[in-house]
């Protein structure tokens, strides 16, 4: 690669990190933090908290559940062969921009028929995950196949799934507070057998 081929790269990758991260700085400004805190007693008083997502948004939401872990709390990810039967007085935190990915109204289906509450983070109100949801998170990011460019320059639901990850670390950061644990009692639980 030529020098000037690298440099040109290398100003293209400034200015797309730069658009990404101005982009999520709007969705946070747009957010409403009422929503969120409304998650936290719903976690707090969770026998168990399982976690579903797809794609992208599932890999964010497994983040999540590492965390939640990390605090001392009981979580599964949903399709893990250890993951038991969820039942009354577990959470189900559901990630679906738009609310219809089928495996994840399924999922929560399934958690409100057994008698768990369901919390739903999502780009609408208005969809079949929604209407099963005790708590719904709306983040305002594009629909995966949203392709006007007026929510998100970036491609399909990569903004949603990044807000997702925030979110959920900013819910961790909010519980760890109110938890007080220090983190060297946190780090205890940290994988060790990586």
């Amino acid at each position: 690669m030529s020098e000037l081929n690298a440099e040109h790269l290398s100003q293209d990758l400034r200015h797309h990190l730069h658009e990404i991260l101005a982009e999520n700085q709007r969705l946070a400004e747009q957010l409403d933090y009422g929503q969120v805190a409304a998650i936290i007693p719903l976690i707090q008083h969770a026998e168990r908290v399982f976690v579903v997502g797809a794609g992208r948004t599932g890999l964010a939401l497994k983040a999540a559940a590492m965390r939640l872990m990390h605090l001392g709390l009981a979580v599964f990810v949903v399709g893990e062969t250890t993951t038991p039967a969820i039942r009354r007085g577990d959470l189900l935190l559901a990630g679906s921009g738009s609310g219809t990915t089928s495996t994840i109204v399924k999922a929560a289906e399934k958690a409100s028929a057994a008698g768990a509450q369901v919390v739903a983070i999502s780009t609408t109100t208005a969809s079949p995950l929604a209407a099963l949801a005790t708590q719904v998170v709306v983040l305002p990011a594009a629909q995966k196949q949203d392709h006007g460019g007026t929510i998100s320059q970036q491609y399909a639901g990569s903004l949603f799934e990044q807000a997702v990850l925030l979110l959920t670390d900013a819910i961790f950061q909010g519980l760890w507070a109110l938890d007080g644990t220090p983190a060297e009692e946190l780090w205890k639980r940290h994988a060790n057998l990586e």
